[in-house]
C-alpha cells in the first residue's frame, strides 16, 4: 500500500466513525421466550425448535398442554446463546436467507439452525421465519446494489457510512467480495441507488405481494415501484401477470388463485425489462394455503348432469372473461349485488357433488361463486361500474349476465328470471341489471354471483371488503 492510499483510508475513517454491528445478548439460563401464534400447539412448537414435548412442558411448569392460547409466552429450553423474545415473521417475496441475515444482523448459520433450514429451497414467500427480537434494534431499512465497475468503497462514500462498517454490516469477509447487483443493506437512505429493503434486483425499487401466504380462491396483489422506464411482466403458477401503471408510477397486477389448486409452494416469476432492452428476472416459490372449503351434496334434475355440456359452457364463459381490458371502470370496494346482502345459501369454493334425481348420476365440481338468499323477482344490482358483455340464456347457468369491470375483472350473474340489460350497455354501481330466478341448473330461486380475476374465479366476498383499485 503506498503512502497516498494509506492517508486516504485514514481520512475516510475520520469522516465515518466506525461502529460495530449489534451483537446478541447472552442467553439467560432459562432460555428464550416464544410467543404462541394462532394455530400453534405445544407439540408443534416442540417439533419446530427440536426439543421434546416433555422438556418443553417441564421448562414451563405446564401440566395440561390444552390450556395454552395464542399470545401466551413459553420458554424454549436448549437454545444456548439465544436470549429475549423469539418472534415469527412471514417471509416476504424477494427475501433470502442472506437478505434476512444482513437486514436483521443475525448470522446465517444461526437463522438456519433456529428454523431447521436444510436447503435454501425451503425459504419460500409466505413461510413464517423465527427471529430473536433484539432490544432497541431496528432492522437495516435500505437496500442498494453495486453498479457494474463499482466498488464497495465508492458505495460506502455515497451512503455516508464507514466502509469497514458497511463491509461488516453485510457480513463480507472482504470488500472485494461484493458483486454487482448483489443486495447490500445500509442504515441510511443517502445513496443514489438506495431503495426500500428487500432482496430483489435493483430494477425493483420496492415490491409487495399480498396477502402472504396466498389462499385457494384468493386474489394475489403485486404492487411494484420499478426503476424509471422499466416494464414489468411475470407468471404466477401458470398464469401470466398483467401490470397496469398507476398515477404515482406504481405498477400493479391482480391475479386470481384457483380454488382447486393443491396447497403447496408454486413459482412466482417477475421480469423487469429496462429501457435499454436488457432484463432482470427474479423467481421465488410462494406458499398457497388451503381455503378450508367444505363438501356439500346437491340433488338436481337429470338433464342438467352432463359433463360434456358443462365443460362446453364453462369453456365458453372462460373465453368471454379471458380478455384483459386496459381500461378500469370500477373504483373502490364493490357493493353487494344481493337484495339481502348478508344472507347466503351457499358460499364460494364449496366442494360440490351433484347427484341426478332418480338416476343417481354424479358430477363433482366446486361452487364458483356465492348464492344470495332471495325469492323470485327480487332485484339484482351491479356491484361496480362496468360494461355488459353478455346477456343470454344458457343451459346450465340459465339467464346469465356478465359485466366487464376492466383490467381483467368480470362479474357473472346466473339463474335470473329476467335480464334487464343489453350487451354494450354501461352500468353503474347499484343499478338494477336483472331479477332473481330459478333458471338453468338450480334447486330454487336464488342469485348466484361470481368474480373472475385475470381468468380465474375467486371468492366474491373478498371484493366486498377489499379495495383492489388502489
Amino acid at each position: 500500500m503506498n503512502k497516498r492510499t494509506f492517508l486516504f483510508l485514514i481520512s475516510l475513517s475520520l469522516l465515518f466513525p466506525f461502529h460495530t454491528a449489534q451483537a446478541q445478548d447472552p442467553s439467560p439460563a432459562s432460555g428464550p421466550v416464544y410467543v404462541i401464534q394462532p394455530g400453534d400447539s405445544l407439540s408443534f412448537i416442540a417439533s419446530r425448535f427440536g426439543v421434546t414435548l416433555a422438556d418443553l412442558l417441564a421448562a414451563n411448569n405446564i401440566t395440561d398442554a390444552n390450556t395454552i392460547s395464542a399470545g401466551d409466552k413459553v420458554i424454549i429450553p436448549g437454545l444456548e446463546g439465544v436470549s429475549g423474545v423469539l418472534v415469527t415473521e412471514v417471509m416476504n417475496y424477494g427475501d433470502t436467507l442472506e437478505s434476512l441475515s444482513r437486514r436483521n444482523q443475525i448470522p446465517e448459520d444461526f437463522l438456519r439452525k433456529l428454523n431447521h433450514i436444510t436447503s435454501p429451497s425451503e425459504l419460500y414467500a409466505g413461510v413464517g421465519v423465527i427471529f430473536p427480537q433484539k432490544e432497541n434494534f431496528i432492522p437495516l431499512p435500505h437496500r442498494l446494489s453495486l453498479k457494474q465497475g463499482d466498488t464497495l468503497l465508492e458505495a460506502a462514500i455515497r451512503e455516508g457510512i464507514n466502509p469497514w462498517q458497511f463491509q461488516q454490516l453485510n457480513q463480507l469477509p472482504g470488500s472485494w467480495l461484493a458483486l454487482p447487483g448483489e443486495a447490500l443493506y445500509s442504515p441510511t437512505p443517502n445513496g443514489e441507488n438506495a431503495t426500500e429493503a428487500n432482496g430483489m434486483p435493483s430494477a425493483f425499487a420496492n415490491l409487495t405481494v399480498s396477502p402472504l401466504p396466498l389462499t385457494q380462491g384468493g386474489v394475489a396483489t403485486l404492487n411494484i415501484q420499478a426503476a424509471p422506464g422499466v416494464q414489468l411482466s411475470g407468471m404466477l403458477v401458470d398464469k401470466p401477470l398483467h401490470f397496469f401503471t398507476k398515477e404515482d408510477g406504481r405498477q400493479v397486477a391482480l391475479q386470481g388463485v384457483h380454488a382447486m389448486l393443491e396447497p403447496g409452494a408454486y413459482p412466482l416469476q417477475l421480469t423487469a425489462t429496462l429501457p435499454d432492452g436488457s432484463a432482470q428476472t427474479y423467481e421465488q416459490m410462494i406458499l398457497i394455503q388451503t381455503g378450508y372449503y367444505p363438501d356439500e351434496i346437491l340433488l338436481v334434475e337429470p338433464e342438467t348432469i352432463d359433463p360434456v355440456k358443462d365443460e362446453e359452457e364453462r369453456n365458453f364463459i372462460a373465453s368471454l372473461t379471458a380478455p384483459i381490458n386496459p381500461t378500469r371502470y370500477w373504483e373502490g370496494i364493490f357493493q353487494s349485488p344481493g337484495y339481502f346482502p348478508d344472507c347466503y345459501n351457499s358460499r364460494f369454493g364449496n366442494r360440490r357433488t351433484y347427484i341426478a334425481k332418480d338416476e343417481g348420476t354424479k358430477y363433482y365440481s366446486f361452487h364458483t361463486g356465492v348464492d344470495f338468499c332471495g325469492g323470485e323477482g327480487l332485484p339484482i344490482t351491479a356491484p361496480a361500474d362496468g360494461v355488459i358483455i353478455f346477456s343470454e340464456m344458457l343451459p346450465i347457468r340459465g339467464n346469465a349476465t356478465i359485466i366487464d369491470h376492466g383490467n381483467g375483472i368480470y362479474s357473472g350473474f346466473w339463474h335470473q328470471s329476467e335480464i334487464k340489460v343489453q350487451v354494450g350497455q354501461t352500468v353503474s354501481k347499484g343499478e338494477i341489471i336483472g331479477l332473481v330466478g330459478n333458471t338453468g341448473r338450480s334447486t330454487g330461486a336464488h342469485m348466484h354471483w361470481e368474480v373472475w380475476v385475470s381468468g380465474v374465479q375467486v371468492n366474491p366476498i373478498l371484493w366486498l371488503s377489499n379495495n383492489y383499485s388502489g
